[in-house]
């Protein structure tokens, strides 16, 4: 799975959509990231920008933006209503997925010395990427804002953590841009069955972190509790990492919750929704459904769904949009308009963006089998093996889901949803190298292609080859090893799951067997192209273990199938 973070930098300039789009344009040129949204305030005279991607290509189109920026916007000229310090004002990354928040630090870093070195941007890093605790928070960093930056600059204790240290012509124009490292915040709006914006005041006060102004005696209206200092006194609410008020939506005629979760580690979605749930049902209030105002991660989704189901005791290892359905119904997003996981979800928006032609995943049994029986040499063996191998996989796991839901085995839910989820990771696994084997294939012909006209070329043709070869080898070998580790997943299924489909995990075993022979064969053909002759002793040493270790294990699973029909 690849690694994927967000960018959302904000640039001071809101009004002239020239400017905007020429920013714009610098990060649509960069491959591996998708502008996600551009959003203009004419009132802030701000932009935020939204972008995906892989992250040595997000960085690559952050820095590009920054400098289209620094080159058409002056800070001296600007006006606004939202607080701001440069022509970039902020920068946060945000972990999306398969990347840790401090493999995300490391990139803001990055971000931040190319700034400030190559630009001569002074930078300061806040929140996760603040390399001082006072730096952390953002407001302090650009206290004073712009017309601040001249006197706190040149100062030890405001000294910029990359980039110039003075004030001068070029700061002056560009002004100073803060580069973090966030957690993804999600905008969040839970609906009421009501109109009335007190009363949804009330329950956003009962779960947001802040909370409400504590009272003498207790009552929204009472006299507020003062400290030893004359400040009111906070009563914090139920939700950390949780901003919310009240308001009317005069469009739909409802009362909401109007909520941000700065960061959905720490309150996610369905902890939102079932505290306010909560609190409504406590103030005689109804919820009836909920909103999510932009994008959200993939992983929020599923693990919304995955609640709902497990308060049903129902298996969790069904597909990922079948979860997604468990969530948008569960918490209501379609109750105002249509929620569409491909317009709403980053890793689907992505994803649909990166499709060049239609994917072999994405065509239907029968237009496979007819590609795969036309002149075209892709897919071939190694496809074929990885699809037979999902599919052994996705037999178990539904011997899995069945022994679930089966009448008078309740009480053993939890244990087959376990092993239901184990063997959905390896059908999607290996549907992933379905097409992963024809690409494989498809950079081996590349790599032919190149010309060789001189020895320079025939070199470099040749250096391309072998790289192309030995990726056409680890394909298949990861096929092999998959195959056979879903085999565990069959075997407990024909030892002890719903009886009446024990040959269901036999056919299963002979899948995922065949798939293991089947990309064996792929893995050794390739190795005669390869001089790395070690390597390749190596290789299929370790296949023929494999090999005969599912062969093995076939057997075990099918004694286990006879002996019980």
């Amino acid at each position: 799975m690849k690694k994927l973070i967000e960018c959302v930098p904000n640039f001071s300039e809101g009004v002239d959509m020239t400017i905007i789009d020429k920013i714009t344009d610098e990060i649509k040129k960069v491959d591996g990231v998708s502008l996600i949204d551009v959003d203009p305030g004419k009132a802030t005279n701000r932009t935020v920008v939204t972008i995906v991607g892989t992250p040595d290509e997000v960085i690559e189109a952050a820095f590009q933006a920054v400098k289209k920026a620094q080159e058409l916007i002056d800070m001296r000229n600007h006006k606004g209503a939202h607080p701001r310090f440069g022509a970039t004002d902020v920068c946060p990354l945000v972990p999306v997925s398969n990347i840790t928040m401090e493999e995300t630090v490391v990139y803001a870093h990055k971000l931040a010395k190319r700034i400030g070195e190559e630009l001569n941007i002074p930078v300061y890093c806040y929140e996760a990427a603040a390399r001082e605790a006072k730096r952390k928070n953002l407001a302090v960093c650009r206290e004073g804002e712009y017309e601040a930056v001249s006197r706190r600059i040149g100062t030890p204790e405001w000294k910029p953590d990359f980039g110039p240290a003075e004030w001068n012509e070029s700061v002056a124009k560009s002004g100073v841009t803060a580069v973090g490292a966030r957690n993804f915040l999600v905008a969040y709006n839970v609906n009421l069955n009501t109109t009335s914006t007190r009363r949804a005041n009330a329950v956003a006060y009962d779960v947001r972190e802040r909370g409400r102004v504590k009272t003498v005696d207790g009552t929204p209206n009472g006299k507020p509790v003062l400290d030893e200092n004359g400040e009111k006194v906070w009563a914090p609410g139920m939700l950390k990492s949780v901003k919310a008020i009240g308001w009317f939506i005069e469009e739909f005629g409802i009362a909401q919750i109007s909520m941000n979760l700065t960061d959905i580690s720490i309150t996610s979605m369905h902890e939102a929704y079932e505290a306010v749930y909560e609190r409504c049902n406590a103030r005689g209030l109804r919820v009836t459904g909920s909103e999510m105002v932009g994008v959200v991660p993939l992983n929020a989704m599923l693990e919304a769904g995955k609640y709902f189901l497990r308060k049903q005791n129902r298996s969790l290892g069904i597909s990922d949009r079948e979860i997604i359905k468990i969530a948008v119904k569960s918490l209501g997003l379609d109750e105002l308009y249509p929620f569409d996981p491909d317009k709403k979800i980053i890793e689907y928006i992505l994803e649909n963006e990166e499709k060049k032609g239609k994917k072999l995943i994405d065509m239907n049994l029968t237009e496979f089998v007819h590609e795969t029986g036309s002149e075209s040499p892709a897919p071939g063996g190694g496809s074929i093996a990885a699809y037979m191998g999902s599919m052994g996989s996705a037999l178990a796991t539904m011997v899995a889901n069945l022994s679930s839901h089966k009448a008078g085995w309740d009480a053993r839910w939890e244990e087959f949803s376990n092993w239901a989820e184990k063997g959905k990771f390896y059908h999607d696994a290996l549907l992933n190298l379905v097409d992963a084997d024809t690409n494989a294939f498809n950079k081996i012909m590349d790599a032919l292609s190149l010309p060789k006209s001189n020895p320079t070329e025939v070199a470099a043709r040749k250096e391309a080859l072998q790289a192309a070869t030995k990726f056409a080898i680890e394909v298949p070998f990861k096929t092999m090893t998959l195959c056979y580790e879903s085999m565990e997943v069959i075997k407990a299924m024909a030892e002890i799951g719903n009886p009446n489909s024990v040959t269901d995990a036999g056919v299963g075993a002979l899948a995922a067997r065949s798939g293991v022979i089947g990309a064996y064969y792929n893995v050794k053909i390739n190795t005669g192209g390869l001089d790395d002759k070690a390597y390749v002793e190596d290789i299929l040493a370790r296949c023929k273990d494999i090999v005969s270790k599912a062969i093995a294990l076939e057997a075990e699973i099918m004694a286990i199938v006879e002996s019980k029909i």
